[in-house]
């Protein structure tokens, strides 16, 4: 080993020596072979430092330019043979080299392991090249930084809030009851007296309009936001709730069988958005309300959208910001097996598909007149297809599990206050025997009417006491598909007498306004930031579906008109305490009144 390793040492030192033996003007100057530089009294400064010595003598006089050009041609031919000698003697090292290494490979034990010799000086500087390297890869992803997460960690922003609530119903003396065809529709349905069935012992499921309510309820949500890549982001949110209700989270104390119950977890939030610019989103899935909402007389403040939609803003001038947001959402799915039972020839019958959907387009203008001013106008057109009710083909029903082909038509969710009508078209069969007991009218309810609001909004911010603000929010709804004649000619509720008392007539209607002042700050962020606000609420029974508007006013619904006051108050840094009252009263239909106070302690991360 010691042999092999001495003999390639000298080949490596020879052909070292024999590189660097050749005189300094051996050098290639790196300038194509055959050509020379020339010499001129006038020559600019070569590269070569012969011949700019001989330009220099030249210029003195002390060479002229026919011995300059002997001398130029002596030094060429000189370079040309140390060129040649060092390539002849690289080349001679090269194979000396090699025969060495055959020498070595030949004298040297089978199995023999040769390893490289690495200058100290090399190592020296991989190792330095190496750890740069780790350590920018672990800067990057920070696995190499205490206390930091790496990356894509980084990227992901969690969030949440808790509320706990105190809330106080009370029902004024002289309401009425009030049918709740939310409770028919996702159960059984109701049997209403016919020929056959004149004395229906059951009352249909009522909502509590006389016996005052305490409640300690709470609500808890959290969520995560994700940036992806490319303008894409993802979210994900969960929340409590004591059912799948589009309008509340709230999950009452001692509730769900009580005796201390776990409590359900509903996912609240999941969605893909895509911003590719500051004034762009497109969002598909399960998100916020993408629509500028300044009051919740139309839409509940926290509810979510389930489909697609797009917003986009675009500033035209100095303050002036056009907006636009469209989309369009499936309300209502038909199952995939939905079916009759009916006996047919032909085989199991299925149900045409009933899907709904909610198209909606809403155009806007935010303006900043001056630092302190701001207005906000918004005009929103909403179309909802296929949820108006309609009567079945004539169906036999003797039984309550027998279905009809309209069935689908009735709300999977409802609140109160829309008017509704019968679905099912039974015709009377008489019973052939004692044990027979005919044709049973066993009905669901649908919707009486179609539903094409136009909305209008604003908001108007007076800021000239910074940090306190003056808001005022005003927002007008507007049904263009009621048709008062039609909707009165199938109506089951939302009826009054006569002023003689001698009918029953229909008189719900199709409008609504909500005005509102706020005074304080314009968030609850730190400790005593605080705000105050009063309004006024009208709101007809047909003038927006009943499902999505809120759910605390008049205990939630349509058909509602009242008062609210209220206040928050900073306790700390994101800790905060509100106080509302709300009275409701009934516009339309059998008497209705219930006062609601709400204590909450917030809290959000």
């Amino acid at each position: 080993m010691w042999r092999e390793m001495k003999t390639r040492e000298l080949a490596a030192t020879a052909a070292v020596l024999l590189a660097f033996a050749v005189p300094a003007a051996a050098q290639d100057d790196g300038m194509p072979q055959g050509k020379r530089p020339t010499v001129s009294r006038d020559a600019p400064p070569s590269s070569n430092a012969t011949v700019t010595l001989i330009n220099l003598l030249v210029k003195q006089g002390t060479l002229s330019e026919e011995q300059a050009a002997v001398l130029v041609k002596q030094a060429d031919d000189e370079a040309y043979v140390a060129r040649q000698a060092t390539r002849d003697a690289a080349a001679k090292a090269e194979g000396a080299e090699k025969k060495a290494t055959s020498a070595a490979d030949a004298t040297s034990p089978p199995g023999t392991k040769r390893v490289t010799y690495v200058p100290e000086i090399v190592k020296k500087q991989l190792r330095e090249e190496i750890r740069a390297e780790v350590m920018d890869r672990a800067h990057k992803e920070n696995w190499a930084s205490p206390g930091k997460y790496p990356e894509w960690a980084q990227r992901i922003r969690f969030y949440g809030d808790i509320r706990a609530r105190y809330e106080g119903d009370y029902f004024p003396a002289g309401s009425g009851p009030l049918q709740n065809y939310n409770a028919i529709n996702t159960g059984n349905p109701f049997l209403e007296e016919n020929t056959n069935a004149p004395l229906n012992p059951y009352f249909p499921p009522s909502y509590n309009t006389t016996q005052d309510r305490n409640r300690f309820r709470f609500r808890a949500r959290l969520g995560a936001d994700v940036d992806l890549f490319d303008g894409f982001s993802a979210g994900l949110r969960i929340a409590t709730g004591e059912s799948s209700s589009p309008v509340s989270t709230n999950q009452t104390f001692g509730g769900n069988g009580g005796n201390f119950s776990k409590y359900a977890v509903w996912l609240d939030r999941a969605f893909i958005k895509y911003q590719p610019m500051q004034d762009f989103v497109a969002s598909v899935g399960r998100f916020d309300n993408p629509f500028w909402s300044p009051t919740d007389l139309v839409w509940y403040k926290d509810i979510g959208f389930d489909g697609f939609a797009i917003q986009a803003k675009q500033e035209v001038a100095e303050g002036f910001t056009p907006f636009f947001v469209g989309g369009a959402f499936p309300v209502f799915n038909t199952d995939l097996n939905a079916g009759l039972n009916t006996i047919d020839l032909s085989g199991p019958i299925k149900s045409a598909s009933r899907d709904k959907w909610l198209f909606g387009a809403q155009g806007g203008l935010g303006a900043t007149f001056d630092p302190e001013t701001n207005l906000t106008l918004a005009v929103a057109y909403y179309d909802f297809t296929n949820v108006r009710g309609r009567l079945s083909s004539p169906c036999i029903v003797y039984a309550a599990s027998d279905a009809c082909d309209t069935d689908l038509l009735r709300p999977p969710f409802a609140q109160k206050g829309n008017t509704y009508m019968q679905l099912r078209n039974i015709p009377v069969i008489l019973p052939l025997n004692a044990k027979d007991t005919g044709t049973l009218n066993y009905q669901y309810y649908g919707l009486a009417s179609d539903f094409r609001p136009i909305v209008a909004s604003a908001q108007l911010d007076f800021a000239q006491f910074n940090p306190i603000h003056v808001i005022l929010d005003a927002e007008y709804i507007w049904n263009t598909a009621f048709d008062r004649a039609a909707v009165a000619s199938v109506a089951v509720n939302n009826k009054g007498s006569t002023t003689d008392g001698s009918a029953s007539v229909y008189n719900g209607g199709n409008q609504g306004w909500l005005a509102r002042m706020t005074v304080g700050n314009k968030e609850i962020k730190h400790l005593w930031d605080w705000n105050a606000h009063v309004g006024y609420k009208y709101l007809e029974s047909d003038a927006m579906v009943d499902a999505f508007v809120d759910s605390d006013f008049g205990l939630g619904g349509t058909n509602l008109k009242g008062y609210f006051i209220g206040g928050n108050v900073g306790l700390g840094e994101n800790i905060w305490g509100s106080v509302r009252w709300m009275s409701a009263n009934n516009i339309a239909g059998l008497p209705y009144k219930v006062d609601i106070v709400q204590l909450d302690l917030n809290a959000r991360f």
